[in-house]
């Protein structure tokens, strides 16, 4: 989520430094732009440092110390298999009655 509203703070400092021109006011809204252009980009960076679920939620998780981990950590790896098709078989004829079996 920090990535996205990073994203959306560059965007936004980028629309006040280059496509609002104004001449008056207290408060230049370039000086705003270029002010949050830069936020963004921290905000950016460091999601992208602390950001440690590349391969999904709880991939690293023993490799951090979690209680109960073993010593060194342990490497998961996700394997993606393509799911198997059923196959059902029919019998046309119905079952042989029950009775005394044939010698």
């Amino acid at each position: 989520m920090g990535i996205v509203i990073s994203l959306i703070l560059i965007a936004f400092g980028a629309i006040l430094t280059w496509a609002v021109n104004t001449d008056g006011g207290s408060v230049d809204p370039q000086v705003v732009g270029v002010i949050l252009m830069v936020v963004g980009i921290l905000v950016f960076l460091i999601s992208l440092v602390l950001w440690n679920t590349w391969w999904g939620g709880g991939f690293w998780g023993g490799m951090y110390g979690e209680p109960g981990a073993p010593p060194g950590g342990v490497r998961r790896r996700r394997v993606y298999r393509p799911t198997m098709r059923r196959t059902t078989y029919v019998e046309e004829e119905p079952p042989p009655p029950p009775g005394p079996p044939a010698p």
